[in-house]
């Protein structure tokens, strides 16, 4: 109804543990743990994994990302926390059947999941566009006029590291006050979530 967002995860930095690898430019190593964390929370949020859907052993995750019990124990702890897993003692951990969508979204408040990892957090926005309403975005926002919206474009990072690419579209009929906001200063998602419930909003994750 009144906004949608895409969100292209770009890998995370150390935390100390296993890591993946690092960028070519000689940037900062990837995480494993936030791997995790980003390739379990996609299916999810996807729909891949649907609410009872056991995830793959502690095991096999090790196995399968090459990395200690203690890196999947804490990714899944923290999926825990963050309301998108159920673990259960001797059965494994399933998707859990979210209360309300701000549950689900709580995991990808960036901010957060920056500052977790022991890393500065930064935001850049990097454009902003008002307009009518084109058909794609009345089909996405499941318009029926082509009132106007505004669209955003934004990363986030952690450390010197892009964290992650965040596209936002807002249909200023149902939030009309973002219509002032320049959005230098604050990410679009925590400006919403103190003014619009998200129970009405569209979330996708792209990894």
């Amino acid at each position: 109804m009144s906004m949608i967002q895409t969100m292209d995860v770009e890998g995370g930095d150390v935390e100390g543990g296993d890591v993946d690898g690092g960028d070519a430019d000689g940037g900062e190593p990837l995480s494993l743990h936030q791997r995790i964390l980003s390739d379990i929370s996609e299916r999810i949020l996807s729909g891949a994994w649907a609410p009872g859907h056991r995830i793959p052993f502690e095991h096999e995750l090790t196995a399968e990302y090459k990395c200690s019990r203690m890196t999947v124990n804490k990714a899944l702890s923290q999926l825990a926390k963050a309301g998108l897993i159920e673990r259960r003692r001797r059965s494994g951990s399933f998707v859990r059947r979210p209360q309300s969508q701000a549950a689900v979204l709580e995991i990808h408040d960036i901010r957060i999941e920056v500052e977790a990892l022991g890393l500065p957090y930064r935001y850049e926005r990097v454009a902003r566009h008002k307009r009518r309403s084109s058909a794609e975005d009345r089909r996405l926002l499941e318009l029926d006029s082509n009132g106007p919206v505004l669209a955003l474009e934004c990363r986030h990072f952690a450390g010197k590291r892009a964290f992650a690419h965040e596209q936002r579209l807002i249909n200023l009929a149902a939030v009309a006050e973002a219509a002032d906001e320049e959005f230098f200063a604050v990410a679009p998602g925590p400006w919403l979530i103190a003014r619009v419930p998200w129970s009405a909003a569209e979330h996708r994750i792209r990894a």
